[in-house]
């Protein structure tokens, strides 16, 4: 190739190139192009705080009074659903699934493994002390048996326990929001007066029901 030649294409390639940056500096200003130009470091969007919410824990949930002398603690399983009304009140759904056994006052083989079953509800108050951080407060009522061979805890003097009987109480949690504005982890615990685990003819007993655990809460 001749040396005027290969000058000329040279030529003509520099000219292209100027062309085109000149052509992309001269991208007009706009939400669009500024869309596409977003800073990598742009801060994540806040969490949802309105809307659907689904929660589910896992732990363990134990007795005090009577109850607790004959059955040990055991592993608790709980979902909740609710709707966030405002950014602090929600309505919320729940039930529960938890096991244990009458191992405190029957030795093997003779231990009897049953599992409790409950449900419930109320309105959840949460005050979100940052961004990603929020705590919370829940009253609720419900109702909670267990799931045994009939007159199986009525021969240790909790005849109500295997009927479906009403519960007052009141938990406490801590939650914090992820990047992902739907997740959020967190913690809680409760406590609950459970009338059907009174032991019969004591008056002076207390069927106290406590539970904690670990939470996984999703937001749409």
């Amino acid at each position: 190739m001749r040396p005027s030649a290969i000058a000329t294409a040279l030529a003509l390639v520099f000219v292209a190139g100027g062309a085109r940056a000149a052509e992309d500096g001269a991208k007009p200003a706009g939400p669009a192009y500024e869309r596409e130009r977003e800073p990598e470091d742009a801060p994540p969007p806040a969490p949802y705080a309105k809307g659907l919410v689904v929660d589910a824990s896992i732990g363990a949930i134990g007795f005090l009074g009577q109850f607790g002398k004959l059955a040990p603690p055991g592993p608790w399983f709980h979902g909740q659903i609710g709707y966030e009304l405002l950014e602090w009140l929600m309505l919320y759904g729940e039930t529960e699934l938890a096991f244990t056994t009458t191992g405190n006052k029957e030795e093997a083989p003779r231990t009897r493994v049953f599992s409790l079953f409950g449900f419930g509800g109320g309105a959840r108050l949460t005050w979100r002390i940052t961004e990603r951080i929020g705590i919370y407060g829940q009253p609720g009522v419900g109702a909670m048996t267990a799931r045994i061979a009939r007159n199986a805890l009525g021969l240790h003097g909790f005849n109500d326990a295997e009927e479906l009987s009403p519960w007052v109480g009141f938990r406490a949690g801590f939650e914090w929001f992820q990047i992902d504005r739907h997740l959020a982890l967190g913690l809680n615990s409760g406590v609950r007066f459970a009338t059907g685990f009174a032991k019969s003819g004591r008056s002076s007993d207390t069927p106290l029901a406590l539970d904690g655990g670990i939470s996984l809460r999703y937001a749409f």
